[in-house]
């Protein structure tokens, strides 16, 4: 069956109207975008590849790229939606050959050696990393034996990646904490916890250092008391949770920088405190949508998994075979319940 506007709509991330002017080459569209629309009409089989092409096909080696990926196992829903549109925009690259594999528990010698394992088999591999000697040690491998390495949504400095594929980790902590702020009410004094997946991921631990920055910066009268780290588990954020509202009956707000999101509104609607606990997350889920719907969730921070799917297949792609290529990061955006995307 035939692509539609709507199918290279979705796949790029666009309106389909910005897809109508791209195809139809009228004005009022950025190249980066313009180039994205067109390799994703010529993938999906929509137009024929031909001279407007950003990349002509003839300079593209005849044989299938290899690439893996090596993402986190367990119950963030985030990390579920982004196995998902890695696997199914490779479905729709016959020029590639993509394999995911998933890594149980927050192990990074576990992580290390599925890395290890790929030399000699793969020539690109994207990760979920977490910051540890012995993954920066198997990247530096990967990297010495020519095989192309993008760290996604958790960076890892001082390692010879391509790219970094994510949002502003920092910024969106800050974000996080500019918007309690505005929650809470100019200099009502409150408590305030946090929760993290584990601090192991840079990303993790980034937000942490920019929300507790623009509160130190903005909200001295918001105190931090507790932080707590579940893993990106939903049964031990819900346990780890209902230990902290029994510890602080008064407490104000909750930032979870991580996934578990469920399990810790679980804890609140037990206690008939979804409605008086600020409550701020990350990540638009089928999860986090009905939580913002009930109002039990006020904000979620977001970044766009499509996206990063996408621009993580096209770095390696064009790192592999030694073509240059403008990455287009997704975009921090806050959702609310009134503004709720489709996922």
């Amino acid at each position: 069956m035939r692509s539609t506007l709507t199918d290279i709509a979705r796949e790029a991330g666009v309106s389909a109207a910005t897809v109508d002017r791209v195809l139809n080459n009228r004005a009022g569209v950025r190249a980066r975008t313009r180039e994205v629309v067109l390799e994703t009409a010529q993938r999906l089989g929509y137009i024929a590849e031909n001279s407007n092409s950003p990349i002509p096909r003839s300079a593209f080696p005849g044989d299938v790229i290899r690439l893996d990926f090596a993402l986190p196992a367990g119950t963030n829903s985030f990390i579920k939606m982004l196995h998902r549109h890695i696997e199914a925009q490779a479905q729709a690259r016959p020029d590639l050959d993509v394999h995911i594999a998933t890594i149980e528990g927050f192990n990074p010698d576990r992580l290390a050696r599925v890395l290890q394992e790929l030399r000699g088999q793969t020539q690109g591999v994207g990760v979920i990393a977490l910051d540890h000697p012995t993954v920066r040690e198997a990247i530096r491998s990967l990297s010495a034996n020519d095989i192309k390495v993008v760290t996604i949504a958790s960076d890892i400095l001082h390692v010879p990646r391509v790219a970094y594929i994510g949002i502003d980790n920092r910024a969106a902590g800050r974000l996080a904490g500019y918007l309690l702020n505005r929650f809470m009410g100019t200099g009502r004094p409150g408590k305030v916890a946090l929760f993290a997946g584990s601090l192991s991921y840079r990303g993790h631990e980034e937000r942490e250092m920019g929300f507790r920055h623009i509160l130190t910066e903005e909200s001295p009268n918001l105190q931090i008391v507790e932080m707590r780290e579940m893993l990106d588990d939903r049964e031990k954020a819900y346990s780890e949770a209902s230990a902290l509202l029994e510890r602080y009956p008064d407490l104000a707000a909750i930032y979870n920088v991580g996934a578990g999101n469920t399990g810790i509104a679980r804890a609140l609607k037990e206690r008939g405190r979804e409605h008086s606990t600020v409550f701020l997350g990350h990540e638009v889920t089928d999860g986090t949508k009905d939580l913002l719907l009930d109002g039990t969730l006020d904000a979620v921070i977001d970044q766009n998994p499509r996206v990063e799917a996408r621009e993580a297949l096209n770095t390696l792609t064009h790192a592999v075979r030694g073509l240059p290529y403008e990455l287009h990061q997704p975009r921090l955006q806050v959702i609310f319940r009134e503004n709720i995307p489709e996922i």
